[in-house]
């Protein structure tokens, strides 16, 4: 190797270290810092101001007997299950709709999008208006078929199915823009040799659709469990985990611990739960892709 070609090779990396240290000095303040100094307040009582006190694994015991904690993984739980599939199966009908050949269908596309783009605050706001039990929208539209609407989000039974109702409809321009990409990524040659053989429209979804689909369909199936865990700001606005907890998740709970009860040492072992849960998700998901993904 001639010391010219060295020289270049030399510039080439140093340049790449250049421009690629920024970002890792974001990855290392703002990411890596945090994470192993909340491990290390996992072990610890500290509440903001005062000394930081060693406890050992007193938070985590701490965090078994708590149930309140129970009961707000329960909520998450309860979320997940409730936005993910619903979110999936509509916006995939809805990207089925829009990747045919409709008049305005980039209207139609943009429209559905909009409140992904939409800040969450603002939508929360406008949620709560739909959802009052006495002005609101929804409860007149009930209202209009004889049927009393409930107090959505000051009962114990409907603040939870109000605010998965209102996470869907956030979250449904995204997945739908994800499975409309992966839909125009299947070749039409697929469909008119189905035609020939004489394959209907459910022949075509199943066999055909779905099969190639599927990588899509496993991206977002992940990103969706994540997000679902990681929910907070409906929460806050909406119901600010109440009535009577039935709406509080792992994160609001988090929240409350760390920056309303001034637990740091309690709020971390929280934090590390949801971690470890959404790890072992995304593992079992990975594993199990291999029996249902076609690459």
């Amino acid at each position: 190797m001639t010391k010219k070609l060295e020289k270049i090779i030399y510039n080439n990396y140093f340049w790449v270290a250049i421009f690629l240290l920024p970002n890792f000095l974001g990855f290392l303040i703002f990411i890596l810092l945090p994470v192993l100094a909340s491990f290390g307040l996992s072990f610890t009582k500290w509440d903001l101001l005062g000394e930081i006190n060693f406890v050992g694994l007193a938070n985590y015991q701490n965090l078994i007997s708590d149930s309140t904690f129970w009961k707000v993984l329960w909520n998450t739980i309860y979320y997940t299950l409730g936005t993910v599939p619903l979110g999936i199966i509509i916006s995939l009908m809805l990207a089925i709709i829009l990747n045919k050949k409709i008049k305005g269908v980039k209207i139609f596309r943009a429209v559905y999008f909009l409140p992904v783009i939409s800040s969450t605050v603002a939508v929360a706001m406008v949620w709560q208006w739909i959802y009052n039990p006495q002005f609101g929208l929804l409860n007149y539209i009930l209202s209009l078929f004889n049927i009393t609407g409930p107090s959505w989000l000051t009962s114990t039974t409907w603040a939870m199915p109000a605010v998965i109702i209102t996470s869907i409809w956030k979250g449904l321009g995204f997945n739908m823009l994800l499975f409309l990409a992966g839909l125009q990524g299947i070749p039409n040659t697929y469909y008119e040799a189905a035609e020939i053989d004489g394959a209907g429209s459910w022949a075509k979804f199943s066999k055909i659709t779905l099969p190639l689909l599927s990588p899509t369909m496993f991206f977002v199936i992940i990103m969706s469990i994540i997000n679902s865990f990681q929910v907070f700001d409906q929460i806050y606005i909406m119901t600010g985990g109440g009535p009577a907890r039935s709406t509080s998740v792992l994160v609001h709970y988090l929240y409350q611990n760390a920056f309303e009860y001034f637990r740091m040492g309690q709020a971390s072992p929280i934090a590390y739960v949801l971690f470890f849960l959404v790890f072992i998700v995304t593992l079992v998901q990975l594993r199990n892709s291999k029996k249902w993904v076609v690459y």
